[in-house]
């Protein structure tokens, strides 16, 4: 089940759990609701052109900017340039609903999220790996064989090298 919808502009293909990025839009008590709907698949296989009362509603996830770009003009031969930035800001939406011909299709609940651990367990708990680590490799403070200074090699080549008789 998904459906074709129209919103800043975009195209967007969306179904039901679905999270979407589109152009920053005032929200309605968390939600927005899409009237644009350009096609609505309800079955695999069957596309189909909706009436007038198709509906995809979604609720709010987040609101922010998008990474920054850089703008650019240049005009040769005249000593002009012009550096600017710009970030577009975004609405992530999460698709609750896509209602259309009188039936309606819904999203699965988001589970429940686990509290987090606090900060001074998960110290230990890194500090008791690290540990673990070291002693499994056995490599405290052991140079390697690959880690050795190699200026011994060059002066033992020179000590082997015959020196040349003129």
């Amino acid at each position: 089940m998904y459906a074709v919808i129209r919103a800043g502009g975009k195209q967007f293909r969306v179904a039901p759990g679905d999270v979407i990025k589109v152009d920053q839009q005032a929200p309605e008590n968390g939600n927005i609701e899409f009237t644009d709907v350009l096609a609505v698949s309800g079955e695999p296989g069957a596309l189909v052109r909706p009436e007038k009362g198709a509906r995809v509603v979604g609720s709010v996830v987040e609101e922010g900017r998008e990474n920054k770009i850089l703008v650019f003009h240049f005009k040769r031969k005249k000593q002009y340039k012009k550096l600017q930035g710009h970030r577009q800001p975004f609405t992530a939406v999460r698709i609750t609903e896509i209602a259309f011909d009188g039936q309606k299709f819904t999203a699965p609940d988001l589970p429940a999220a686990k509290p987090k651990k606090e900060k001074k367990e998960m110290a230990s708990k890194q500090t008791g790996q690290k540990a673990k680590k070291k002693s499994r490799t056995g490599a405290e403070g052991k140079a390697s064989k690959s880690s050795k200074s190699r200026t011994d090699k060059g002066t033992a080549r020179a000590a082997q090298k015959p020196s040349k008789k003129k």
